[in-house]
């Protein structure tokens, strides 16, 4: 059966996260693709998915795989998937790839932004879904918040950083990168996240994290010794899912010496 990878962009306000879940657990981006692809193959269809975005998190470039049945290979599948999916999920890309790519096992790494929205007083409305609203605390110290996010990046146990809810080997990730990038609007401040992988919800505690340093409630020192500790009970709060958006999924070397399945969208404003 041909396979096809996926690029997904959904804004994850009404959904109850990427993953199906039990009846009556709520709407999924994974149900509502399957009931797509379903609709257009005349059978079930299995999507795998790059990641499990929680309910309420973004996406401008999940990635996915499914088999298709060979009579129905061509069918133009981005054209064909988004007449049938709802508004707020869309298919970015549709590309046949081999049968040994996994869009989960085959990742190399994943990039998070989290967006603030950090002006005293208002907030734009139609940012308000994708956005962590600490005006109250402005002006945020950015050099404190600069130096605790040092502190994440490199070879680390993040148990500290996640939630309960998980059944992971290691809780050790390697981070590549945490820093500020350019934003959407004059009012925000975002955070880009980039890592082999992440714990549960460990975006929305590092950015928690900032936030609780940016606005003087604890030192960069003191996210240090919670990072050490591995303690999650000593770390500050889980940020909104909605300031979350997973920006790009990224694939490398097969194994045979040639590049394939890089994908890495630009670095646009969320939501």
């Amino acid at each position: 059966m041909p396979r096809l990878r996926l690029t997904l962009a959904y804004d994850g306000t009404q959904f109850a996260g990427w993953q199906l879940q039990a009846p009556g657990g709520g709407r999924t981006v994974q149900g509502c693709l399957e009931e797509a692809l379903a609709r257009l193959c005349g059978a079930p269809v299995r999507v795998h998915g790059a990641g499990r975005t929680d309910s309420g998190v973004h996406a401008m470039a999940q990635v996915a795989h499914c088999d298709v049945p060979e009579h129905r290979a061509a069918i133009p599948w981005q054209r064909a998937l988004n007449a049938l999916l709802p508004d707020d999920v869309s298919v970015v890309d549709a590309t046949p790839v081999a049968d040994d790519f996994h869009a989960r096992f085959s990742a190399t790494g994943k990039i998070y932004r989290y967006t603030l929205w950090t002006a005293p007083g208002h907030i734009l409305p139609w940012r308000r879904a994708y956005v962590w609203d600490v005006g109250r605390y402005s002006p945020l110290d950015v050099a404190a918040m600069d130096a605790c996010a040092a502190l994440f990046v490199g070879f680390h146990d993040f148990a500290a950083f996640q939630n309960a809810g998980s059944a992971v080997r290691t809780t050790a990730r390697q981070v590549h990168a945490v820093g500020r990038v350019p934003s959407a609007s004059p009012g925000e401040m975002v955070w880009e996240f980039r890592a082999e992988g992440f714990l549960k919800q460990m975006v929305r505690n590092l950015a928690g994290a900032l936030v609780a340093v940016g606005c003087g409630k604890v030192s960069p020192e003191d996210i240090r010794s919670v990072l050490t500790s591995g303690q999650r009970r000593l770390a500050p709060g889980t940020a909104p899912a909605r300031g979350l958006c997973l920006v790009a999924v990224e694939y490398g070397n097969d194994g045979r010496g040639r590049k394939r399945h890089l994908l890495h969208q630009p670095a646009a404003g969320q939501g």
